[in-house]
C-alpha cells in the first residue's frame, strides 16, 4: 500500500496517470493531503469511482495526538504524536512575532549519541517517511487553528541521516499547491554529518544550516559528541563554508553551554576564531537538564558573560529565550518520559 504523502507532486501525478486518472487529479488530492484530510472520503471533489479505485492501493496516513501541552508562560504547544506503528515522535510549536514555527522530528530516536541529548537516549529506531515529517506540520496546524510560516528540523533524530526523505519533504511542504513554506523559512541542524553537508548544497536549496558544534575543539567536542571522532572541527568547517559559498546563506551555530565544560571565556575565545571567517551567527542554549546526564547550565550572569565576549570579538551572537519551560519542551524528553 501506498502512503500518497509519501510521493512528491510529480510522483503523484504519474502514479494517477498510471491507474487512468486525468492529471488534474494530482492537484486536487495534493491539495486535500495538505489540508489534513484523513480519508478519502473527505475529498469531496473526487468521484466514488477515484476514491474505490485509490483505496485498492493507496492509503492517507495520520497521526494520533498520544498527548498535548501547552505552556502557562509564553504558549508554547508540545505534541507527542503516535505513529501508525506504535512508535512516538515529538513536534513543538512556538509562538514568535513573525508568526508560528514549528520545530519537527526526522527520526525515531537518534543513533548519534550526543550526550546532552536525550533524544538520543535508546538510539535510534527507525527513520521516518517523507509523510510523517509532513504530517506533523499538517496536524499541528490543523491543531492549533493557525497557519505554521517556519519549520526547524531541530526535533528527535538527525535530518542528514535521512536524507532522501527529508529531501522529498523539503520539496512537498514547499509546493505551491501544498503548504507552500518557503524554503528561507527552513532550518536544518545537523550535528555534522560532513557528506551529507556537501549533498544538502548540491540540492541548492535556499534553507538555512545550522550547525549542531557545541564545543570550540575537537577534544572537548571528542567528549560530548561522538560524530567528532569520524568528522573533526576543521573538516566540519570546511563543509560549512563550501555550504555558505554554494547557497549564499550564512551558517548559523547552536552552542549548549555546558558548566564546566564548554563555558569559559578562553572557550568564547575559541570560538570566536571558529565563526569569525564563516561570519557565522552563535545561538548560545542553556544546556538542558537530561536526568542521565550531569550537565548543569551555568548562572544567568555566567551566561550572559559569555555572550558578551562573543560579541566584543565581533561575533554576533543570541541566547535563545526558553520557551514552554513549563511542559519539558526541550527535545526527546515527553518520548523518553512514556517509553
Amino acid at each position: 500500500m501506498i502512503d500518497l504523502k509519501d510521493l512528491d507532486y510529480d510522483e503523484l501525478t504519474e502514479y494517477l496517470v498510471s491507474i487512468g486518472e486525468k492529471k488534474f487529479r494530482a492537484e486536487q488530492i495534493f491539495s486535500w493531503l495538505h489540508k489534513g484530510a484523513e480519508s478519502y472520503d473527505e475529498m469531496t471533489n473526487l468521484s466514488k469511482a477515484t476514491r474505490e479505485r485509490l483505496l485498492q492501493e493507496t492509503y492517507v496516513s495520520t497521526l494520533k495526538i498520544r498527548e498535548k501541552y501547552v505552556s502557562k508562560i509564553d504558549g508554547t504547544v508540545k505534541y507527542l504524536f503516535e505513529l501508525p506503528d506504535g512508535n512516538c515522535i515529538e513536534s513543538v510549536v512556538m509562538r514568535y512575532h513573525h508568526g508560528l514555527t514549528i520545530c519537527i522530528s526526522s527520526q525515531v530516536g537518534c543513533r548519534m549519541g550526543c550526550r546532552f541529548c536525550a533524544s538520543t537516549i535508546g538510539g535510534l529506531v527507525r527513520s521516518l517517511t517523507a509523510g510523517e515529517i509532513l504530517n506533523q506540520v499538517i496536524f499541528a496546524q490543523k491543531d492549533v487553528g493557525e497557519r505554521i510560516s517556519n519549520i526547524v528540523m531541530m526535533g528527535i533524530g538527525e535530518p542528514l541521516d535521512n536524507f532522501d526523505n527529508v529531501i522529498k519533504f523539503l520539496h512537498n511542504v514547499n509546493h505551491e499547491k501544498g503548504l507552500n513554506i518557503g524554503y528561507r523559512h527552513i532550518t536544518i541542524s545537523t550535528c555534522g554529518v560532513v557528506p551529507m553537508i556537501y549533498r544538502l548544497a548540491e540540492e541548492k536549496l535556499p534553507v538555512t544550516l545550522t550547525i549542531s558544534l557545541h564545543a570550540p575543539n575537537n577534544e572537548i567536542r571528542d567528549t560530548i559528541m561522538p560524530v567528532n571522532h569520524r568528522y573533526k572541527i576543521e573538516e566540519l568547517l570546511k563543509a560549512c563554508k563550501a555550504y555558505a559559498d554554494t547557497t549564499g546563506r550564512r551558517i548559523s551555530f547552536e552552542y549548549s553551554l555546558i558548566h564546566g565544560v564548554n563555558d569559559s571565556m578562553a572557550n568564547a575565545e575559541e570560538l570566536a576564531k571558529i565563526a569569525g571567517p564563516l561570519h557565522a551567527h552563535i545561538n548560545l542554549i542553556p544546556v538542558n537538564k537530561v536526568e542521565e546526564r550531569d550537565f548543569k547550565k551555568g548562572s544567568r550572569e555566567e551566561i550572559q558573560a559569555f555572550c558578551k565576549r562573543l560579541t566584543e570579538l565581533g561575533i554576533n551572537a543570541t541566547v535563545r529565550r526558553e520557551l514552554g519551560a513549563d511542559i519539558q519542551a526541550s527535545c526527546g524528553q515527553l518520548r523518553k518520559k512514556v517509553l
